[in-house]
């Protein structure tokens, strides 16, 4: 059974930081592109960022001020956040790139609010 578990978030003021981790089992994440996800309150989840490989991809919103990573030998992908926007507030979660339905988890709630 595929799970992912994203853990990192929290508040965070205007400019600050988080790292954001997720944690893969069932599968192994240094086979596959991974990428990490977000959804707004009251927005459609749009995608973020991915890593393929040594290759790494962001949406232009985040180009940077975020950045992808991975460590294969722990089976975790990670999304360094820097210079983070109150608009940057979501709920991440991380899938493979492009996503699976069944890999969805709960996610990590980032609030950047002074």
């Amino acid at each position: 059974q595929v799970q992912l578990a994203e853990t990192g978030g929290g508040l965070v003021q205007p400019g600050g930081s988080l790292r954001l981790s997720c944690v893969v089992s069932g599968i192994g994440s240094w086979l596959k592109t991974m990428g990490w996800y977000r959804q707004a309150p009251g927005k459609e989840r749009e995608w973020v960022a991915a890593i393929s490989s040594g290759t790494t991809y962001y949406v232009d919103s985040v180009k940077g001020r975020f950045t992808i990573s991975r460590d294969n030998a722990k089976n975790t992908v990670f999304l360094q956040m820097n210079s983070l926007k109150p608009e940057d507030t979501a709920v991440y979660y991380c899938n493979t790139h492009p996503p699976a339905a069944a890999y969805w988890g709960k996610g990590t709630l980032v609030t950047v609010s002074s």
